[in-house]
């Protein structure tokens, strides 16, 4: 107690100033000390001007001179963009919003050539939105939105290139027409699909008469190539008998001739014809028909000699 009570007061706040001094140092010595994660920069000043900039690891900095002023993330990011009005080439009010994927790729200019990147890319994208749209009209804006998206990330990557920033895409989320606007597209849809389905009906109905005509067809065509086809095999039929009565006649006169050329064989063809004439001669009694016959019935050479000229009509 007494040698704090021999400390003059002005010592006492020598000692607090000093003091204050010491730990700010040490404050500042442990804050000079930076740890960059993956995929981040850190930017630098020195004494209020650019210094460098500090990629991912282990960095030390001189106290009270440098200080981290930026600190940028290196990785995709998205920015939703809010719902706002535009107007369509045949004057439709629409509302349309989306999300922009953008990335640093310069953290010198994403830090001093604009003051907010990701506010300045959601504004640029919103205008050229409406810019684009104000040139199509209402049913083309839901199937170009590959068009539109294409040239926001046109006008994105120009601007970001004194940003500092790549655009990667833009992708439109909702365009949302007034209620009105949309009973009278779903009607106009309706109407669509159900002249569609009729359309599809009646196509299903020609083709439907046009099979079964084709059906009628090849089965005509099948009868008629089927009687063809049996009329031929009659008609083959019959030629190949005639063909084998023909041969066999011949063969029978052959045979005879033979038989006749041989010793008695004149005498028994005549026997033979002699027993044929006395037949027909038989069955004369039963013929409805008017003959005329030889004066001698016996003369069977004369009989036959007049064979071709005795048949008479009543």
């Amino acid at each position: 107690m007494d040698s704090i009570n021999n400390f003059h007061p002005a010592d006492i706040v020598v000692l607090v100033v000093w003091g204050s001094i010491f730990i700010t140092f040490i404050v500042k010595l442990f804050q000079s000390i930076c740890l960059v994660p993956t995929k981040s920069a850190y930017v630098v000043e020195r004494l209020g001007n650019y210094s460098k900039t500090l990629e991912a690891g282990f960095h030390a900095l001189l106290p009270f001179i440098d200080r981290v002023a930026y600190i940028q993330d290196l990785k995709e990011e998205t920015i939703d963009v809010p719902p706002q009005e535009c107007f369509s080439k045949d004057e439709v009010n629409v509302e349309v919003d989306g999300v922009i994927y953008i990335s640093v790729t310069d953290p010198i200019k994403a830090s001093y050539g604009i003051t907010d990147y990701r506010f300045a890319a959601m504004q640029l994208a919103q205008t050229t939105t409406r810019s684009v749209i104000g040139t199509l009209e209402l049913d083309r804006t839901f199937e170009e939105r590959d068009l539109i998206s294409a040239k926001v990330v046109d006008v994105l990557d120009k601007a970001g290139e004194s940003w500092g920033i790549r655009v990667h895409r833009y992708e439109i989320k909702n365009i949302t027409p007034p209620q009105t606007v949309r009973l009278a597209m779903e009607m106009q849809v309706n109407a669509e699909r159900e002249r569609r389905a009729i359309l599809a009906k009646s196509e299903g109905d020609k083709q439907s008469v046009i099979n079964r005509s084709e059906g009628l067809k090849r089965e005509m065509i099948n009868v008629s190539e089927g009687e063809k086809q049996r009329r031929i095999n009659a008609a083959e039929g019959k030629a190949a008998g005639i063909l084998a009565l023909a041969k066999a006649t011949a063969l029978s006169i052959k045979k005879i001739a033979l038989v006749i050329d041989q010793d008695g064989g004149k005498k028994a063809l005549e026997m033979q014809l002699s027993e044929q004439y006395l037949k027909q001669m038989q069955g004369l009694s039963q013929s409805s028909r008017k003959v005329i016959l030889p004066a001698n019935l016996l003369d069977y050479q004369q009989w036959m000699n007049t064979m071709g000229l005795n048949k008479v009509d009543k």
